[in-house]
């Protein structure tokens, strides 16, 4: 991961520790999608349920581990959402 933006110089790594809440981001969003898949192809399309664990289960390994820097991007995104403040003083004072 880079240290700053290339284009405003905002500093990615806040501090230690920052982006362990991404990990809920990652998590959330594996389960919404795994949840709303077996849903929807069990009652919509029929599919068995031991079928849709043994097709489900590689999507929740594989998926969290392509979309881990995405959950980063929305966890920065949000704090910067919630505390700009902190990000003006931070892209100010590196240029």
């Amino acid at each position: 991961m880079l240290a700053k933006c290339d284009a405003c110089g905002l500093g990615f790594e806040r501090e230690p520790g920052f982006y362990l809440g991404s990990i809920y981001v990652n998590y959330g969003m594996t389960s919404i999608l795994t949840t709303a898949a077996y849903v929807v192809l069990w009652l919509g399309f029929d599919v068995a349920p031991r079928s849709l664990l043994f097709g489900l289960t590689p999507f929740c390994v594989v998926f969290p581990m392509f979309f881990f820097r995405y959950a980063r991007a929305m966890w920065l995104a949000l704090d910067c959402r919630l505390d700009p403040a902190t990000f003006r003083d931070d892209v100010t004072s590196s240029r």
